[in-house]
């Protein structure tokens, strides 16, 4: 078994000691032999190398998926603590609960370096993995850890020095670490005081947002305190019931969390609950007096709605310019639900689905519901502008950067969008060099312009697109996995236009939209004949391809009250595999392949049918055809399902 050394041997190690875990050195080395011991029993050979496999980016991603609120909760936290610790040579890992690093942070020369011992995301270092390390030995140990230089088991690791708290839930249990990593040679006393106060801020985010619907209570013994990271946070049901507390919270009530959970609101602040109840406004503070007889200070949020917690609470309307893009598809409106839930609020918003899907409408309806509605909206095609040229559209550019810039220079994209909305449509099309630019652009919340000597501050909510697997191009290393994480902090896919219920609404909102451009003389419907054409076409352009369809057939259609077959290009029918005729006046096919068209109705009817669960009216509505006709088709004995006749 590795023996570890002896901490009078290493002043560094002495001060991490006397600054680290609230523990004594007697108590630290015991959790150090403890540790040696759990890993000598794993079968760990101290002289061997680890296993440094890192999981696939796709089963990383599944891992990020499931740690999504403390993935969200801990990226600003951490870049914060990687400002302070920069130029250290170190780096800001992110684990899940098992040890396996979600994301990473760090200085340039050091990250290389890191990567031959495998501090990546993807790679566990729980203890059964590395032996005694800080992250695998917080997590065993559920306390804050330090593990210097030769205290690793594995002595291929003796190079590290590593400090790392647990990030405890709302409810206890342990979601995670927070670890520094670093050259051993640069140890600092203060850096395990940085990573316990930034793994409790993150547990205050996460305590803070868990609870939407209860009376959050925030308390401290000094009133300067409340508001801050050393408050005390509490949880109630609006009639006082106690939910649970933060690591604070808990110490300042001095109960343990099974008699807290026995506990009331007046039992553990000595107030009757109604008095709580009425304080709604976050800015009084209250004073309150704990079991102790010590007095707080307390702001309580009354944020329940104002009725049963078990009442269903009735849908907000979407935003008009979300509720414009509402068709009647139900893809779609899960889409726009999830989109007007952070539509105040600056996330992220990765929009994935085919070419032509309408990603950018659905952009553009998310800058105009949200607060940036009054600033610019800026879109930028990642895939249509050369690779030598996406710099500097992007990020701008002083005069005379290169050959032939303008006179006086360009603000870039980016700058253009201050205020308001970028969208990169096809962001798997931008090159990597661009991709660390605009992730550095995202982390600082600023661009230098080629040729510039300044950075200039910029303010954007960023909206992306694309038809691309971007799992799939950061497990082939064409897309960069921070950037990834960065822009996809809430995902939504598009249905494609040929899986989608709503074609008749859509193709009346796309007309509308033409004769508001083109004027009224323009036709006011479609056929049903043509519509039913509309409806069996696969549409591999999508939307796109279903406006430039309508925009060409509504000119030729000029003068005339709708658009007929007539009117739709050359070869239509063909690309829909056959002639469909669902007129009310058609009773009977015409003569040439009349077998192979009855057939091709009843598969459109069929389809129709199963889609809205063999309902005719609904089948009718969609097909653009009467009631009549398809009880017509059905009693000709093109449909034999009786399910479809109800």
């Amino acid at each position: 078994m590795h023996r570890a050394a002896h901490p009078a041997a290493d002043p560094a190690l002495a001060g991490a000691q006397r600054h680290g875990a609230d523990t004594d050195d007697s108590d630290r080395t015991a959790l150090i032999a403890r540790a040696h011991a759990r890993s000598a029993g794993f079968g760990l050979d101290a002289g061997h190398a680890p296993g440094y496999e890192a999981l696939a980016a796709c089963a990383l991603g599944e891992l990020v998926d499931a740690s999504r609120d403390l993935y969200r909760h801990a990226l600003p936290v951490m870049e914060t603590l990687h400002a302070q610790i920069a130029n250290t040579d170190s780096m800001v890992l992110l684990t899940d609960s098992s040890g396996v690093i979600l994301h990473s942070l760090g200085d340039g020369a050091f990250v290389a370096r890191a990567r031959r011992v495998a501090l990546a995301p993807g790679v566990s270092w729980s203890e059964p993995s590395k032996g005694t390390n800080a992250i695998g030995t917080a997590l065993a140990e559920a306390r804050p850890t330090i593990v210097h230089a030769g205290e690793h088991f594995l002595q291929a690791n003796h190079q590290l020095t590593c400090s790392c708290a647990p990030i405890a839930g709302p409810t206890g249990e342990i979601l995670g670490a927070l670890d520094v990593s670093g050259d051993h040679r640069g140890f600092h006393r203060h850096t395990m005081a940085l990573v316990r106060m930034s793994a409790q801020m993150i547990e205050n985010h996460l305590f803070a947002n868990h609870f939407p619907e209860a009376v959050l209570v925030r308390f401290h013994a000094r009133p300067e305190f409340v508001g801050t990271l050393f408050e005390g946070m509490a949880a109630f049901t609006p009639d006082g019931a106690f939910l649970a507390a933060n690591r604070s919270g808990l110490f300042q009530l001095g109960l343990a969390p099974q008699a807290l959970a026995l506990s009331g609101f007046a039992a553990l602040f000595g107030q009757p609950v109604r008095m709580a109840m009425q304080a709604r406004a976050a800015a009084t503070l209250h004073v309150l007096t704990l079991p102790s007889r010590v007095q707080v200070f307390a702001r309580i949020e009354y944020r329940a709605a104002p009725v049963s917690v078990r009442q269903p609470l009735a849908e907000e309307p979407l935003p008009p310019a979300l509720a414009a893009l509402d068709t009647g598809d139900a893809a779609v409106a899960a889409v726009l639900r999830r989109v007007r839930k952070v539509s105040g609020r600056d996330i992220p918003i990765l929009v994935q689905g085919r070419t032509g899907a309408g990603k950018e409408w659905l952009a553009r309806a998310i800058h105009a519901a949200s607060p940036r509605a009054t600033g610019p909206f800026v879109a930028v095609n990642c895939a249509a502008i050369p690779e030598t040229l996406i710099e500097a559209e992007l990020f701008g550019y002083e005069e005379g950067a290169f050959t032939g810039a303008r006179r006086r220079g360009s603000p870039g994209k980016l700058a253009q969008a201050h205020g308001g909305t970028l969208f990169l449509d096809e962001i798997g099309d931008m090159p990597l060099a661009q991709q660390v630019r605009l992730m550095r652009v995202l982390q600082e919340r600023a661009v230098t312009p080629l040729g510039a000597a300044q950075a200039v501050p910029v303010d954007v909510r960023v909206v992306c697109a694309t038809h691309r697997d971007l799992r799939a191009m950061i497990a082939e290393g064409s897309f960069r996995e921070d950037l990834y994480y960065r822009i996809n902090a809430l995902a939504v896919t598009l249905p494609a236009l040929c899986e989608r219920s709503d074609l008749p609404v859509l193709v009346e909102r796309i007309l509308q939209r033409q004769r508001e451009e083109s004027g009224p003389e323009s036709p006011l419907r479609v056929s049903a004949q043509a519509m039913a054409l509309l409806r069996s076409h696969p549409w591999p352009g999508n939307i796109r391809q279903l406006a430039n369809v309508l925009r060409t057939a509504a000119i030729l259609a000029e003068g005339e009250v709708e658009i007929g077959c007539e009117h739709l290009p050359e070869g239509f029918e063909q690309e829909c595999g056959g002639p469909v005729d669902l007129s009310p006046c058609a009773t009977t096919a015409p003569a040439s392949g009349a077998g192979r068209m009855r057939d091709w109705e009843a598969g459109i009817i069929r389809q129709a049918l199963a889609r809205h669960g063999g309902n005719v009216s609904h089948a009718a509505r969609e097909l653009g055809v009467s009631r009549n006709t398809i009880y017509r088709r059905l009693k000709e004995g093109l449909d034999d399902d009786p399910a479809a006749e109800g």
